[in-house]
């Protein structure tokens, strides 16, 4: 049976922060995840959950099925209805589900184009799937060549220099405004990809103590302990503001989650000392007027990107290269399954012709080469020769378009053109010597 890529999720492009907040998956749920999808029908499928996406990336003999299955999955996880979840995810099959794969992989999809997260991720749900006995030839197949797409992306193009050069930006705005980082206490609010790589920037910076809240407080709570940090409820974070001197953002809930009201109260609360503000969210998550309070200095990411780049067009000269080395890939990827499809029909072909011969031999052993092999020629031309005349005269449910068609084929696998021209040359070579005789 015919198995066919498919990709199924909702990401920062499709739906809200809160409701991936809530459909994200820690990497201790990602085994019951899976064994929620095996038990809908997968046999080969990855569930990859990050601070922006929660995808399944699968193979499936019937895409559509698989599809509303795996909706079920995610839609059970928030406890609420599959209709009401349709319209926030997105669904692809066949070579726009390996495009997608692939862009995922290469970091065209993020937030933050370049990236260096996800592919981390990406490997490490690939991981648990294998754990999991989730992955077969096909999947694996695919996952290989998007490993192999992002490997070219990074080392052909600059990409991956615009999202190091913002944490390096952020680093650097950081230290002009408090110095020493080491005596400076942060605050992660959200856990968007791009916050938490600013976050991991300013740590290995030498940031002193990391206090983590979101709106889903087990995530929280899950990332400090990963982070080496502290963990705050979200009803307390007027509390959390006061103590923080940077402030990352990085929920993308579409609303402001930071207000001029708190940040005032906040910086009143530190007797007004300075505050650095990183909005690491798409959308916005900071009111703009924070700004104009004295003591605190808000960047979002497209001013860090104007700190650490000279201009857009290198950067988007970069994307353009990334995108043609993923479009040549998805190609090649296409060109490879073709030929690996073919090989059965090769491998049967062979054996077919095969057992004709090894039959002659054994009921014309006395034959001589010449016989033996006019014999063989009749047999294996025998059938073929039958089903063609059948659909010239239409008898055997075809036609005229299908004959010619399969007439084009067998001129094309046997050169038989090829061999008729080859046949006219040496026919007037041989005339044009005899009447040179």
């Amino acid at each position: 049976m015919t198995a066919f890529y498919l990709v199924i999720g909702a990401s920062h492009r499709t739906c809200s922060g809160s409701l991936r907040d809530w459909l994200a998956t820690e990497e201790a749920e990602v085994p019951d995840m899976l064994a929620h999808l095996k038990a809908a029908g997968f046999e080969q499928a990855v569930w990859l959950s990050t601070c922006d996406r929660v995808e399944v990336h699968a193979v499936h003999p019937r895409p559509l099925e698989g599809a509303l299955d795996a909706a079920a999955v995610m839609a059970e996880r928030l406890g609420i209805a599959a209709d009401d979840l349709a319209d926030q995810l997105y669904t692809y099959v066949g070579d726009r589900a390996v495009r997608h794969v692939f862009s995922v992989a290469c970091s065209l999809d993020s937030q933050i184009v370049g990236e260096p997260a996800i592919l981390g991720q990406i490997k490490a749900a690939h991981r648990h799937a294998a754990g999991a006995g989730m992955t077969g030839p096909e999947l694996e197949a695919l996952l290989q060549a998007a490993y192999a797409a992002a490997k070219r992306v990074r080392s052909d193009t600059p990409i991956a220099e615009g999202a190091t050069s913002i944490i390096a930006a952020a680093v650097q705005v950081a230290r002009d405004i408090h110095g020493d980082l080491g005596r400076c206490a942060g605050l992660l609010m959200g856990l968007g990809d791009m916050g938490v790589l600013v976050l991991e920037g300013l740590k290995e910076a030498g940031l002193g103590r990391v206090t983590i809240a979101a709106h889903v407080d087990r995530r929280a709570e899950a990332m400090a302990r990963r982070q080496g940090g502290h963990f705050a409820p979200w009803m307390e974070l007027d509390t959390a503001l006061a103590g923080a001197d940077i402030v990352v953002t990085a929920t993308g809930l579409g609303r402001y989650i930071l207000s001029r009201d708190a940040v005032k109260a906040a910086l009143k609360a530190r007797r007004y000392r300075p505050v650095f503000v990183v909005d690491a969210a798409i959308p916005a998550d900071v009111d703009p007027t924070v700004a104009k309070l004295d003591g605190a200095f808000t960047y979002d990411l497209a001013d860090l990107e104007r700190v650490a780049l000279e201009g857009r067009a290198g950067r988007d000269a970069a994307v353009r290269a990334a995108w043609a080395i993923v479009d040549e890939a998805v190609a090649a990827f296409a060109r490879e399954r073709a030929e690996r499809a073919a090989v059965p029909a090769v491998a049967a072909l062979r054996a077919h012709f095969e057992q004709e011969r090894r039959r002659l031999l054994v009921e014309h052993a006395g034959l001589n080469a010449a016989a033996a092999t006019r014999l063989l020629v009749n047999r294996l031309l025998h059938h073929p020769s039958e089903v063609l005349r059948a659909m010239a005269a239409g008898t055997d449910g075809g036609g005229l378009p299908e004959h010619a068609a399969a007439e084009r084929l067998l001129f094309r696998l046997f050169r038989l053109d090829e061999d008729a021209k080859n046949e006219t040359e040496r026919t007037e070579s041989i005339e044009t010597g005899d009447k040179r005789s």
